[in-house]
């Protein structure tokens, strides 16, 4: 059979503005959470609450996300640094350009700040990321779409017919004839949280009233890191300290994720859903 390669050239840069570029990822991140609080906000209003509530809890998102996603890039992936030059790690968290995020750490994040939020709120704690992982879902699947338009967190070689060859990353050459073609394992994750998306969307509609609070996070934790485990065989290693690891940081920092969410799971079916937490 003729294999078809795609050859990947896309730019990361879209335009400049007095300047500044203005690129792929950053866009898709902006749109995560534009989407993301219209997909909040219609649900909020279809359950009678004030979407101001939504304003608010996006605001604790978006903080959440970035300061999780980047400490947890740091702590998970570069803390050989932090045991090398402590003063330089941390420097280094907080200086621009902000290169560099991890989704483990975004979601830490975003469960300690949608905490925060319940108590304030004196809402049920699994009630709120309940109604917050569709969205998660949808941000997921656009920022996965920003590392393919970046030509980064690329996939393994292989001679699968809809493989990619990506010219745009330096660390993988850019002679027609070195460039290898290879899994295109940012766009299996971002279908597979459109995917998470419509399910949790269609749960919500359909489903919610005859299920405990609890249930759809633990639905969405268990489908993105269990397909993650898998997905990081088909990835380059990020960072060269996962060379000599048996299982990469991102499939070992998914085991505890996984656990998390069977335990929600459990408490879930054993809570009231009018108790919640």
């Amino acid at each position: 059979m003729l294999l078809t390669y795609i050859d990947w050239h896309t730019s990361p840069e879209i335009f400049e503005v007095f300047g500044f570029p203005i690129r792929w990822y950053g866009l898709m991140f902006a749109m995560a959470f534009l989407a993301g609080y219209q997909v909040l906000s219609y649900i909020f209003k279809k359950e009678g609450r004030p979407v101001e509530e939504a304003d608010e809890l996006l605001l604790y998102a978006m903080i959440a996300t970035v300061i999780g996603a980047r400490m947890g890039h740091y702590f998970f992936y570069e803390y050989p640094l932090l045991l090398k030059d402590p003063v330089h790690f941390f420097t280094s968290m907080i200086t621009p350009p902000y290169a560099g995020l991890a989704s483990h750490g975004a979601v830490i994040g975003m469960l300690i700040a949608f905490y925060l939020y319940s108590k304030k709120r004196n809402t049920p704690y699994l009630y709120v990321t309940d109604r917050v992982v569709p969205t998660a879902a949808l941000g997921g699947a656009l920022i996965r779409f920003g590392n393919l338009m970046n030509s980064e967190i690329v996939g393994k070689q292989t001679d699968v017919p809809w493989a990619f060859k990506f010219f745009n990353d330096p660390s993988l050459g850019h002679d027609y004839f070195e460039v290898v073609p290879r899994h295109p394992s940012q766009l299996y994750e971002c279908l597979s949280c459109l995917v998470l998306f419509g399910i949790l969307m269609w749960f919500w509609s359909r489903k919610k009233e005859k299920t405990t609070n609890g249930f759809m996070t633990a639905i969405f934790l268990l489908y993105v890191f269990i397909l993650r485990f898998f997905y990081e065989f088909l990835k380059e290693n990020q960072v060269a300290f996962e060379n000599q690891m048996e299982f990469n940081m991102g499939q070992w920092l998914s085991v505890p994720v996984v656990l998390f969410a069977i335990g929600i799971l459990v408490f879930a079916f054993k809570s009231d859903k009018k108790g919640g937490v």
